[in-house]
């Protein structure tokens, strides 16, 4: 553990010493449960925003849980640029609850909007449910941005883990159908690849939160057979070609078992001639944004994440 976060290790200490049961042996509603309560303990305290609205967007199997957000000091009549974010939590877990301090942190920081997705899960909705509905809550977002006041020139999207993964692929669908432009994607400690067979899946498989248990239950969960693992829409990295696609904001973490897919996705969006900013916080472990109670970093990764994504609304601006 040499070079990790002196409060990163604080936190892999506190949850040893809970000696919880791993999500697989409980089930998804039961790890969903010790997820939101477990994470709720390490946010945290919710920073004010201007003003936050549940709302119910058009999906392909009924309506999708959203939640909007506007910066603090903006007004009803300000037309904001917008982050389209979805949470992580292995497509199985998380919600909007779990993910609400750092969606009110980017509001705050990006001074933009943001909608927060309450996708379908699995393995009530397997692959590619959740994909689908990432879709369609930012075809929903861009349909309806007069009502939410948003600038619909200025739409990023964006998502931590599994979220990562689902802002990842619909930057990819948004191309393939020539969609309208989105500005900017930021994918923090994304799953890119369905595979999870790199060096720091195996280096980081047991100790530092996020294990190769977990990782392998929640695939299973998701996907329906073996094929889908190649299906872009799980993972993106195996996309035919990577060009022409939104400026993204890459962030991993140094003890994780995503950090070579991240990584790698960061590598091919560039050699495509997509402008990258990659930042790897070399002392942190998977999940670490939802964790700023206790991690400073956290808020550090999200401030900086926020400026890259003011410059690219700036640039979609001009």
């Amino acid at each position: 553990m040499t070079g990790l976060d002196p409060q990163a290790r604080a936190v892999l200490e506190r949850v040893a010493r809970a000696n919880l049961p791993p999500y697989s042996q409980l089930g998804p509603m039961a790890a969903r449960e010790l997820y939101r309560e477990t994470r709720g303990k390490l946010a945290a305290a919710p920073p004010e925003v201007a003003h936050v609205e549940d709302l119910r967007a058009a999906g392909p199997a009924g309506d999708i849980p959203v939640r909007v957000y506007r910066c603090l000091g903006s007004t009803a009549a300000e037309r904001l640029p917008v982050l389209v974010y979805f949470h992580g939590g292995g497509w199985t877990i998380g919600d909007l609850d779990t993910h609400d301090v750092p969606c009110r942190e980017f509001a705050n920081l990006a001074r933009c909007a943001v909608v927060a997705v309450g996708y379908r899960l699995a393995p009530e909705h397997k692959f590619p449910a959740a994909f689908e509905d990432a879709v369609a809550s930012t075809r929903w977002v861009l349909a309806n941005a007069d009502a939410l006041g948003v600038d619909a020139s200025r739409l990023a999207v964006g998502g931590d883990s599994a979220g990562g993964n689902l802002a990842a692929a619909v930057a990819i669908e948004f191309r393939e159908t020539r969609a309208p432009q989105i500005a900017a994607q930021v994918l923090i400690y994304p799953a890119t690849d369905m595979a999870a067979d790199t060096p720091s899946h195996r280096a980081f498989a047991e100790g530092y939160m996020l294990t190769r248990d977990a990782i392998l239950w929640f695939k299973g969960l998701y996907l329906n057979r073996p094929e889908d693992e190649a299906d872009w829409r799980a993972s993106p990295l195996r996309a035919g070609g990577l060009s022409n696609l939104p400026q993204a904001y890459v962030v991993t973490a140094g003890f994780d078992p995503l950090l070579d897919e991240g990584r790698a996705y960061a590598d091919r969006l560039r050699a495509a001639g997509v402008k990258v900013t990659y930042e790897c916080f070399a002392g942190q472990i998977h999940g670490f944004i939802t964790m700023g109670g206790a991690i400073a970093a956290a808020h550090h990764a999200i401030y900086r994440a926020s400026q890259g994504l003011r410059q690219a609304f700036a640039q979609a601006r001009a």
